[in-house]
């Protein structure tokens, strides 16, 4: 770098960086499945070989990049791995990455329509695609965030503002207000706790329903938790039922529930984070019975739309009482064209808003709906293929439904009295191994192993391989 050189990378060095950069991608998706799916290092061991302080003097990407092979890519866990089945195998697809590329060179802050065009009218149409495929009404109007925690917040914060308890203005402290209520399944996702615990709702206002045997929420404990409260003088004020719950991918009753909610006139927010892609699929759309009723519904491409992390998409059928909850306009950011567009910035907390839907446009665009929904009914398909090797054999057993991609299981072989800890250790071995990755949870307090489909890579033969790890393990003496 020139001493006197005050601009950027000159534009010829970009180009020839820029070429060495793709093709270590290609290079990358290309090998990927040759590397530990979990990263091997110990925990400190990056941080210790990195410099104390910053770079004095600026130094050859070049260098740079050779550090990316010598000191990053050691400490990577493969989210994108064929073998990676833990937790929710998601999966970016490599014109996904395009796209943030793009969006990362634009560099727009979506705060207002007049400081990203682009961005603003993008994902309006995309949204509106997107809505069309999984077959909800039109009077529904998406908004993209970054991870389904912040959508669920601004859906409840929603929910909150339609109660016309003038939060906005007085806040929730220094003053008497009734207990407010939220309800969910026992097997909800954490992030509707924390969602109370920042709104300042307490985590005393989350009533968690009981679920029957398919970890299902059960719509007269629901009913009969609402009945109570309003007894007790608390305030009801919104239902979040699960379309692909985190343990289990289990489907709580939207319809049954809708009606409760219109009952009582409750805020029908429906957390299909994970499963809501599989709604473009129609042999699926039955488990979405109910959602052309909700106020709100968060989906996550970023999970199982092939979108690289992080997009969130939150649709609502009044989107205007999100407006209403968020919208502050300082007078630096007055325009004189506020009433004939739409500013991201009034339907959130967030004031600088990524180009997120430019990456989206991308993955739906070149593999279109048919080749979409082609893929996640593959990996439906992988996961029952799994769960019949599971069904059949005398060694495992199936331990919840299997209503999309994922199986939760166990090993059970004769002879073994405390299954919990043969089921740890076959999970921590496998995953030590670097040859595949599982997560657990429990059900019925029993330890229960999670096998996730997602990946863009995976194919049968990755299945039969973990298939045979765990059987060689659930024979194996322990470890020392």
């Amino acid at each position: 770098m020139a001493e006197n050189d005050f601009g950027d990378m000159p534009v010829e060095e970009f180009r020839r960086h820029g070429h060495a950069v793709v093709d270590w991608l290609a290079d990358y998706f290309e090998k990927v499945e040759t590397l530990p799916v979990l990263s091997q290092i110990e925990p400190g061991s990056l941080r210790k070989s990195l410099p104390e302080s910053a770079p004095e003097k600026g130094e050859d990407f070049d260098a740079v990049l050779a550090d990316v092979d010598k000191l990053i890519l050691p400490a990577v866990t493969h989210w994108i791995h064929p073998n990676f089945h833990g937790l929710f195998s998601t999966s970016a697809s490599s014109v996904g990455v395009f796209g943030e590329m793009f969006t990362a060179a634009f560099d727009m802050k979506g705060m207002l329509w007049r400081t990203a065009p682009a961005s603003a009218e993008l994902e309006d149409t995309v949204l509106d695609w997107l809505r069309q495929m999984m077959g909800l009404p039109a009077n529904f109007e998406g908004i993209i965030y970054d991870t389904a925690s912040v959508s669920t917040m601004h859906a409840i914060a929603a929910a909150r503002e339609r109660a016309n308890l003038n939060i906005r203005e007085q806040g929730m402290s220094g003053r008497s207000l009734p207990l407010l209520r939220i309800y969910c399944s026992e097997h909800v996702h954490s992030s509707i706790d924390k969602a109370c615990i920042t709104l300042g709702l307490g985590t005393r206002s989350l009533r968690k329903i009981e679920c029957n045997e398919g970890f299902e929420m059960i719509p007269e404990a629901l009913h009969e938790a609402i009945v109570e409260d309003l007894n007790a003088g608390h305030m009801p004020l919104c239902v979040i039922p699960t379309i692909g719950t985190t343990s289990t991918s289990s489907v709580d009753p939207v319809d049954a529930i809708a009606d409760i909610c219109e009952k009582y006139n409750l805020w029908l927010h429906v957390d299909t984070a994970f499963a809501g892609s599989a709604a473009i699929v129609p042999e699926l759309q039955h488990h979405f019975k109910g959602c052309e009723r909700a106020d709100s519904i968060v989906t996550n491409p970023h999970k199982w739309l092939f979108t690289p992390f992080d997009l969130s998409v939150l649709y609502c059928r009044d989107l205007s009482m999100m407006k209403q909850a968020f919208s502050l306009v300082a007078e630096y950011l007055k325009t004189s064209d506020e009433s004939t567009v739409k500013n991201g910035m009034d339907y959130g907390i967030q004031l600088g808003r990524r180009f997120r839907a430019l990456k989206l446009w991308f993955v739906i665009r070149y593999f279109g709906r048919e080749g979409l929904i082609a893929r996640i009914r593959e990996h439906c398909r992988l996961a029952r293929l799994f769960a019949s090797w599971v069904e059949a054999s005398p060694d495992f057993e199936m331990l919840a439904p299997v209503p999309f991609s994922l199986v939760c299981f166990r090993a059970r072989p004769t002879g073994v009295d405390d299954l919990d800890t043969l089921n740890e250790r076959i999970m921590n071995e496998i995953n030590a191994s670097g040859e595949a990755y599982l997560s657990h949870t429990k059900l019925h307090g029993k330890f229960t192993l999670r096998l996730s489909v997602g990946s863009i890579q995976v194919e049968e033969r990755h299945l039969r391989k973990l298939w045979n790890l765990l059987s060689a393990h659930t024979q194996a003496e322990p470890t020392a």
